[in-house]
């Protein structure tokens, strides 16, 4: 049981525009409304991919750090009631099978930067819906390439499933394009 209670937490609303997956292919957050990130542990994602669809108004009860726009959840709530509490992994819970990774190259604009739960830059969002992730030390030296408006190219190993697409950051470059440098 997670050790905070989720009603003395405030609540942010919004309608889910997407899903944010880890490397290994679970739901570990999503946006509301092409604005807001909302984390939650990989743990409640089949939960969460159950009872949340985009497009849906959900309700998120959680902290937000200091210095990113970000929620780290606590409790979500479904369009239909439905309430997604964190009260820990499930230790005794089957394992299933995580989707492997893949040799993946990305190319995009900047819409959105990425946080951890605590607040640490972890990555960025780019247009076409695509998630870059890399560790925190490498995104602290990186900030300019992960800042909304940037263009850049990224390569390394991706996931894709139904709710998204990630990529694990090996390389990441400016995108120059060919018609501005002429």
């Amino acid at each position: 049981m997670h050790w905070i209670d989720p009603a003395c937490l405030p609540e942010t609303r919004g309608r889910v525009t997407q899903f944010l997956l880890n490397k290994h292919g679970d739901l570990d957050g999503l946006i509301l409304d092409h604005a807001r990130q909302v984390h939650f542990p990989p743990h409640l994602s089949k939960q969460a991919a159950k009872h949340i669809a985009i497009g849906d108004a959900i309700r998120a009860r959680g902290v937000k750090p200091r210095d990113a726009d970000l929620i780290a959840a606590v409790l979500l709530t479904s369009k239909q009631g439905v309430e997604i509490l964190d009260e820990g992994p499930n230790h005794d819970a089957p394992k299933h099978e995580k989707p492997e990774g893949r040799p993946m190259d990305v190319q995009g604009e900047v819409v959105l930067s990425l946080y951890g739960p605590k607040g640490e830059l972890r990555g960025a969002l780019l247009d076409d819906g695509t998630s870059l992730r890399m560790p925190p030390h490498a995104a602290a030296e990186l900030i300019d390439y992960l800042s909304p408006g940037a263009h850049v190219q990224a390569w390394g190993h991706g996931v894709k499933t139904r709710h998204g697409r990630t990529l694990e950051v090996h390389e990441i470059a400016e995108l120059v394009d060919a018609e501005e440098s002429v």
